[in-house]
């Protein structure tokens, strides 16, 4: 089959039909209940900039006094904090030629870019969406750590306790918030871990049936009461034991990370370039939007910062800070070789 600029061009077979190459990737993370759109930040960034502060109650405390008709009664008054968070920019542009639509009769690239640009930007927002939880990750405190259960082994072999089990999402979600377990809904996992569970018939996977009457499997499941998520885009690193992998499942409540979009001018348009190439057109797109876990704050870095922070400032743990106390984030990871 012959090829032109990376179109490949076989006349019998696309002649009028052009089809995409199927994409594989899942953004099931960035839509799992977890994210959801927030209108008071929305409200915030509305009118531009690039940060935003959410001011919060703290919980009421303090011990009651004896009602005794003699001791006086003491009162408190609550007391508030705030978090803070960033607003990220970025931009892409894709080129059609037109002579690749000449040369192939029937194909049309710039059809196919329009057509793939969502989900483009939303396997680019999962991503920055798993970066910010890495680096929230990377927060020292003795009760935030607790929000990740590590299994994986740091030596020797990985044997079946370094694999997840049937008492690990629990565990984790216990070991997190302790008795505050309820806010956790649903856990993101990869394929390898999913079919582990799935192995030891831990995992329900859900039905329905289609308009010919034939029941089928979906690709969500139940554990433990909670909504589990297959998506191969969560992190999975090189173990220190050869050979091996270490696999991250995310645990998280229904809207704990927080997500608006802010005002772009220009979100999109077609530039035309007559000569170039023997004549050519680019979709510019542009994006202002914010990620948000919510109960942590970003604090602008202080140096190479241009009014929208880079993928690695993003992503960078020294530029986060917890603010809310960890028993009220329902966000908690697992980390285990299989």
């Amino acid at each position: 089959m012959a090829d032109f600029l990376g179109f490949p061009f076989d006349p019998e077979l696309f002649l009028y039909n052009w089809k995409n190459e199927p994409d594989p990737t899942r953004t099931e993370l960035l839509k799992s209940g977890a994210v959801v759109q927030d209108g008071t930040i929305q409200s915030l960034i509305a009118n531009g900039s690039d940060t935003y502060t959410i001011p919060f109650y703290n919980t009421i405390d303090g011990d009651p006094d004896n009602y005794d008709g003699k001791t006086d009664i003491n009162a408190t008054e609550p007391t508030g904090s705030s978090q803070s968070g960033i607003v990220f920019g970025r931009a892409k542009g894709f080129t059609a030629r037109d002579f690749v639509k000449d040369y192939n009769s029937g194909a049309d690239p710039m059809r196919q870019i329009t057509s793939q640009i969502a989900q483009y930007w939303n396997k680019q927002r999962q991503t920055y969406l798993i970066n910010i939880l890495t680096a929230i990750f990377g927060i020292s405190g003795t009760e935030w750590a607790k929000h990740t259960l590590r299994l994986a082994a740091d030596s020797g072999s990985v044997a079946d306790a370094n694999k997840i089990g049937e008492t690990s999402v629990n565990d984790a979600t216990v070991q997190a918030v302790g008795d505050n377990a309820g806010i956790f809904s649903l856990a993101v996992m990869h394929s390898t871990i999913a079919n582990r569970l799935a192995s030891l018939d831990l995992l329900e996977y859900r039905k329905y049936t289609d308009a010919q009457g034939i029941q089928r499997q979906m690709r969500i499941a139940d554990i433990n009461g909670l909504t589990v998520l297959v998506d191969d885009g969560v992190p999975v690193a090189d173990s220190t034991i050869d050979g091996a992998k270490e696999y991250t499942t995310y645990v998280l409540g229904t809207g704990t990370i927080l997500t608006a979009t802010a005002p772009v001018d220009v979100p999109s348009e077609v530039a035309r370039e007559a000569a170039k190439n023997g004549g050519q057109n680019t979709l510019y797109t542009r994006i202002r939007e914010t990620i948000h876990p919510n109960g942590f704050s970003f604090k602008k870095p202080s140096a190479s910062y241009t009014s929208s922070p880079t993928d690695a400032q993003l992503s960078a743990t020294a530029n986060w800070s917890l603010v809310a106390k960890p028993k009220n984030i329902a966000i908690a990871r697992i980390v285990s070789n299989g």
